[in-house]
């Protein structure tokens, strides 16, 4: 009876070291530092073109591949400045266009290594300038883009397209950028979750392009205008946004309307002209070249400039009159007077708002303003050369404009022989800013302390590529993160198949213990 008692216990006792020991390595397959050659690169990159339509950038992204759906990960490398105009000027040689962007492609793939080049999502997107282009002549547009493609082409890239964003798109990747790199959707919480920030406001983004504006905010009230809606759901948060992008009402579109609003003045001259169309094509008689007088307020007084009438009238944005004759030079001379310049301005837009209330302007729905705002790209540029970024009040702001504008060209070339390119355009730029943003999207004197001009944030320029990225490589995802810890296949199966053992060899001894009769 002995011998029958002690071989039911050595085989419980067996059995039970056996679940014992696939236990512990079942446990040790599981938390063991699960290491391999088999993991991706540790860093990612990926390539931007930012087609703007007076020039284009490459932007260079990085992130840690471990850490891809987090916010705040994606750092820029590099941004590189392709010398030459916007691609939409090449509309006459497409070919040009390609070619301008290969030194900052050249300087992308010394940057990026070798091995994982093929792996780099590289996009381009076009906004204003070649919408303006698509309108006036689309067949030039779609050669632009083969053109540009196939020369991005030729790298070793995963290129994935050359694309005009809409005025929409714009605006909401802005946003994206702004609220992604200031973490304000969602951060990392000590206890190791991702979680909505509490109390954070999310900010609006006000852009300034060459040849469009954009403002995108999220509003306290349900958007009742489904052209201006637009939905996000970011980090299992819903976002309703307001987002509007008005073409033309960029700033080298909105000088060349306040241009042409100032040839346009009647003076009671021109009705003798001959129609437009009648001299177009026949070589132009000796009268066709004689000059005509533009006075121009926001020009510094004693600045003079000279272009003929077909370099005004040379986009959408502009109508000429039909008594216009092309080869007519019109000569430009700068008054300097703020207040009549003010004037000006406000006549490139319409600011009643007729059935569409509330509205911002050419009777286009905006609700009011709401939060904070960061307005970067031109808003940034012009009031940073006149060192307005630094939350000044409003009257100080005015008063800047104002004393800079009654500047004499001489002087102020005396003072900034650097920024001659662009130096009798600021005073005009400034004063269609301000009109913009205070009787165009309606801040006062009361929200005009929320607008923050910025150019970058967490040493990223602010825009709408990184947005644009990020949501065209899925990185942002839609619903709240869990932490989750990954294994590789191979230890994995073999943590299952050990706790498979110790679970049958448990029950085994279970049984015998239960049902081994002893006599």
């Amino acid at each position: 009876v002995g011998g029958g008692m002690g071989s039911k216990a050595k085989a419980v006792a067996g059995l039970l070291a056996v679940t014992c020991v696939c236990s512990v390595i079942a446990l040790i397959l599981s938390v063991v530092n699960v290491k391999d050659v088999f993991l991706p690169p540790s860093t990612k990159y990926s390539l931007v073109f930012d087609a703007g339509s007076t020039h284009t950038s490459l932007y260079i992204y990085q992130w840690p591949a471990d850490k891809e759906n987090g916010t705040g990960i994606v750092s820029q490398v590099e941004a590189c400045s392709v010398s030459g105009p916007g691609i939409s000027s090449y509309a006459d040689d497409p070919a040009g266009a390609g070619a301008s962007l290969k030194p900052c492609l050249d300087k992308a793939m010394k940057i990026i290594p070798a091995e994982q080049q093929r792996e780099t999502p590289t996009y381009l997107g076009a906004t204003a300038g070649m919408r303006l282009l698509r309108e006036e002549n689309s067949t030039k547009a779609e050669q632009v883009f083969a053109e540009v493609s196939k020369a991005i082409g030729e790298y070793p890239v995963d290129f994935r397209g050359a694309q005009i964003l809409t005025g929409s798109e714009e605006g909401s990747f802005g946003w994206i950028t702004v609220n992604y790199l200031l973490q304000t959707l969602v951060k990392f919480s000590f206890a190791e979750k991702w979680e909505h920030p509490q109390d954070t406001e999310v900010l609006g983004a006000l852009d300034l392009g060459g040849a469009s504006t954009q403002i995108t905010f999220q509003p306290g009230v349900p958007v009742e205008d489904r052209n201006t809606s637009v939905f996000f759901r970011l980090y299992g948060t819903n976002y309703s946004l307001y987002s509007h992008s008005y073409l033309c009402y960029g700033q080298s579109q909105a000088l060349k309307m306040l241009l042409a609003a100032l040839h346009q003045v009647p003076r009671g001259t021109g009705a003798a002209q001959p129609p437009r169309h009648a001299v177009a094509h026949l070589p132009l008689p000796c009268w066709a070249s004689s000059s005509a007088q533009i006075s121009h307020p926001c020009y510094p007084w004693g600045y003079q400039e000279n272009l003929t009438v077909a370099e005004l009238y040379d986009s959408p944005c502009v109508r000429a009159p039909s008594s216009a004759r092309p080869g007519l030079v019109l000569r430009v001379t700068g008054t300097g007077d703020p207040a009549v310049c003010s004037m000006a301005v406000q006549r490139l837009f319409n600011f009643s708002c007729g059935a569409q209330w509330p509205c911002g302007f050419n009777g286009v729905y905006q609700p009011p303003v709401r939060g904070q705002f960061l307005a970067f790209a031109g808003f940034y540029y012009t009031f940073h050369f006149l060192n307005l970024t630094h939350q000044q009040s409003l009257s100080e702001v005015n008063t800047t404009i104002q004393s800079f504008c009654r500047r004499s060209w001489t002087e102020l070339v005396q003072s900034f022989p650097q920024d001659l390119k662009y130096l009798h355009t600021y005073c005009s730029v400034a004063i269609y800013i301000l009109t913009l943003l205070l009787e165009g999207y309606k801040f006062n004197e009361d929200t005009w302390s929320n607008i923050h001009f910025s150019r970058q944030a967490a040493n990223t320029d602010i825009g709408w590529t990184l947005g644009f990225m990020l949501n065209f490589t899925n990185m942002i995802p839609a619903e709240a993160l869990l932490h989750v810890k990954g294994h590789e296949p191979s230890l994995w199966a073999g943590a299952v198949s050990f706790l498979v053992l110790a679970i049958v060899a448990g029950l085994v001894a279970v049984f015998l213990q239960c049902f081994w009769k002893t006599k």
